[in-house]
């Protein structure tokens, strides 16, 4: 099964970029700091997950990947989904409906 931390090391491999030279293109929305060679690890060994969607969205511009493939391999929905004003019952209804996709 394909994680977010798998799918990030893999690709990160593929492309040729090293923990270290990724984890300083990857910036903390918060601070605009790079995060930490040690942070990238955790999250490429699945002990931590990116923190927020701009995270998920640097992750998918640096690895030329679809950040909807990295929200949901992220176990998050996107942010103009997730703030879509919905009932409870629409909500349901689209999970039913992405079930039988």
């Amino acid at each position: 099964m394909t994680t977010f931390g798998t799918f990030v090391s893999g690709r990160r491999k593929q492309l040729g970029i090293s923990q270290k030279d990724l984890a300083g293109m990857i910036l903390r929305e918060e601070d605009g700091v790079a995060i930490s060679p040690q942070y990238l690890n955790d999250i490429e060994k699945d002990r931590r997950q990116p923190t927020s969607d701009h995270m998920v969205e640097q992750f998918a511009k640096v690895l030329r990947s679809d950040a909807d493939y990295l929200y949901f391999l992220a176990g998050v929905l996107p942010a103009d989904i997730r703030n879509k004003a919905m009932t409870p019952e629409a909500v349901v209804e689209r999970f039913k409906a992405f079930r039988k996709s």
